[in-house]
């Protein structure tokens, strides 16, 4: 089985969409009963797919055994959070040595013992998967209500547990997909279900001790392609009822104490305008885009929430990507040109005050801030050689205060490295910024391999920071790049809207015109690049290699979205309807179907010589379906004229973010950076 790749059957089956017949032979390859694969033919084909995979890295498992330890070494094994107050207690998680999932602890601000809430160590015993999703600790902290996914579906089932007796009630609600919200009295919480389709189209109420499926409907969502969230305000007397697309948001407001009463409706959605709302006493904050992709901050009175007043006017310079309200002051969070900063601002106005970090590329946010009424702001700070630090934030005197610095048992000298934000011009004159970091004494001679990460999509920025895995490249000569190409947020909503939809191909010339810049600045070499891509990111690498096989010396593409076209044409996937604002809509947009059959990475391969590849695929995905990385692998097998490695890893029991467990996922790191190093010829 293992002596010779496996080569997928292909079948005859075909679609006409505009009056262009597409061919696609590998469409078996998906399962008509998903998400119960049970076809066998198919499970064969990824058995044998995985036992390829076994049998090539066979011989590299010593190296990845050492890279494994190594990443492992840098990890502190009975690593701990800082203890943050919210309201009588105090509140972190910890690991123990050895252990691969957090327990969650308290114990009393006014002094005694600690106080285990849930010990997830125990809950994933026996699993072969296991995930924490939404967590919430009713507001009298007697009662937890959590939710677990144990197979990667994203499917959860909500527990509720008496706090004060350790025992769980019989309330339980399987197929859960939203954050759990609790109401003012503690009677009962907020949450949403997932349909048929994988979709939250609701909000519902469960009150505690009666029968879920008695449980109330407070809103439901009638467009596919909207997705409803619960969560709260910060002063938690209101709970939030948001529901929108990538384009276009609407937010409800229902009383903490009542949540059956008449909803406030924030403002009606309007295409094209998203918004998020926050509360000060009876004023709304408005968050919103309305007049400009740099955002801006409105306010308006609760009691005629349609009278907007512009607070802060949307700047050229300046992404405002969030708004925090506390008792005395409230949060401005954004970048300029690029780079986190964050401003706390007066209620009875004057210049914000703006937090000063010391490096020249950073990432930096607010953490875990729970309470409304505090005078310190917690946040996290960490660049590409320096190690994630906590601060307390005095909003009175401005001093930072250090809590933790992120311990590396192993031992980490910042000294050894150096880092840079680099500006690189795209072939259309565009400047993309590239954050890279590398060791002391690199040689831009062109000698040196280069690895080259990037996501590109739904306005998602990549921040240039700190990774202990990273440094077994680094410490084998490696420099590592981020490019911060259109497609993200980094530079603004504008930078990700010239990455989407017809401007699609900007991603894919920003990343191939960042590397040929590297190249041609002596950084590394033609066919010395190693690429990286998750999901979005891996439409990306597909993308790529399709037009610029030579450029790669080894390409990682995890659960990668390369089956686009199909996808998108196929409104009874989970994610599909609420993709077209993204994407497009081929079904009923033949420009849109135009464009996206040409760089759908599956429907674009040809006959050609392609890099090594290492494709990575989860059975229970929900996002990205098993079938695309299978189907595009296959494709490939039977394309491409080289003889370079191929392979494909489906992970029988995991979904979208591969296997649980902080170690489980620390192997998976291991073995692609093994697979970098042999492609590269850097094994040791």
């Amino acid at each position: 089985m293992t002596a010779t790749p496996p080569i997928a059957a292909t079948r005859p089956h075909s679609f006409t969409r505009h009056g262009v017949t597409i061919d696609d032979p590998w469409a078996w390859l998906k399962d008509p009963n998903y998400p119960d694969v049970q076809d066998k033919d198919v499970l064969a084909y990824l058995e044998a797919e995985n036992a390829w995979f076994e049998a090539q890295m066979a011989p590299r498992r010593a190296l990845v055994d050492r890279l494994y330890e190594e990443m492992k070494a840098r990890i502190k094994e009975d690593e701990s959070t800082v203890p943050q107050k919210d309201g009588d207690w105090l509140y972190w998680t910890a690991y123990e040595t050895g252990g691969e999932y957090r327990k969650w602890w308290r114990r009393p601000v006014a002094g005694g013992d600690d106080e285990l809430l849930l010990d997830e160590p125990a809950l994933a015993a026996g699993k072969e998967y296991f995930r924490l999703g939404a967590f919430a600790i009713s507001n009298d902290g007697m009662k937890l209500a959590y939710a677990i996914d144990d197979n990667g579906s994203e499917r959860f089932t909500i527990r509720v547990k008496d706090l004060a007796t350790g025992d769980h009630l019989p309330d339980v609600i399987p197929g859960m997909l939203s954050d759990i919200v609790w109401t003012a009295d503690d009677a009962g919480f907020l949450y949403g279900l997932a349909n048929k389709e994988w979709r939250t189209d609701n909000a519902r109420f469960h009150r505690l001790g009666t029968d879920p499926a008695g449980d109330v409907e407070i809103y439901h969502e009638d467009d596919e392609g909207y997705r409803v969230a619960v969560g709260e305000t910060s002063d938690r007397r209101w709970i939030v009822i948001g529901t929108g697309d990538h384009v276009t948001s609407e937010i409800r407001l229902y009383p903490a104490g009542d949540p059956l009463a008449d909803p406030i409706l924030v403002a009606p959605r309007q295409p094209g305008r998203e918004y998020d709302v926050d509360t000060h006493g009876d004023t709304l904050f408005i968050h919103t885009n309305d007049t400009d992709p740099m955002w801006r901050l409105v306010t308006a009175p609760i009691a005629a929430p349609g009278e907007w007043t512009e607070r802060i006017a949307p700047s050229p310079h300046f992404y405002m990507t969030g708004v925090d309200c506390f008792a005395d002051f409230f949060v401005v969070e954004g970048r300029e040109d690029g780079l986190d900063q964050i401003e706390i601002h007066s209620y009875a106005g004057g210049e914000p005050k703006r937090i000063a970090f010391p490096e020249a590329s950073y990432a930096a946010g607010t953490g875990d801030n729970p309470e409304y009424d505090q005078r310190v702001v917690r946040l996290g700070y960490e660049s590409m050689v320096t190690p994630g630090t906590v601060y307390d934030y005095d909003v009175a005197t401005g001093e930072l205060t250090v809590l933790k610095v992120q311990e590396i048992p192993s031992g980490y000298d910042a000294g050894k490295y150096e880092t840079q934000r680099l500006k690189i011009a795209a072939r259309d004159g565009t400047m993309i910024p590239v954050s890279i970091v590398y060791p002391n004494g690199f040689p831009r001679d062109g000698s040196r391999p280069l690895f080259l990460y990037a996501y590109g999509a739904y306005g998602h920025a990549i921040p240039p920071g700190f990774s202990t895995g990273r440094l077994s490249l680094l410490d084998r000569g490696f420099a590592y790049a981020i490019a911060h190409i259109r497609g993200g947020d980094d530079l603004g909503q504008q930078w990700y809207h010239d990455g989407k939809l017809a401007k699609r191909q900007n991603t894919f010339n920003d990343f191939v015109d960042v590397a040929r810049a590297l190249v041609a600045d002596g950084w590394t070499a033609e066919g010395r690049i190693a690429i990286a891509g998750r999901s979005a990111g891996g439409e990306l690498m597909g993308a790529v290699v399709n037009s610029d096989p030579a450029l790669w010396g080894a390409v990682i593409a995890d659960v990668p979205f390369v089956d686009v076209l199909n996808t998108m044409l196929d409104e009874t996937l989970p994610l599909t309807p609420g993709e077209w604002p993204e994407w497009g809509n081929p079904i009923e947009d033949k420009a849109a179907f135009d464009l996206i059959r040409g760089y759908s990475p599956y429907d674009n391969v040809r006959a050609q010589d392609y890099p090594p590849l290492f494709i990575s695929g989860g059975l229970n995905d929900p996002r990205v379906t098993y079938w695309e990385p299978a189907k595009w692998a296959a494709k490939l097998r039977a394309t491409k004229t080289d003889d370079n490695v191929l392979l494909l890893k489906t992970n029988m029991g995991a979904g979208h973010g591969g296997k649980s467990g902080r170690f489980e996922s620390l192997r998976e790191a291991a073995e692609e950076h093994a697979f970098v190093l042999w492609q590269l010829g850097v094994e040791e």
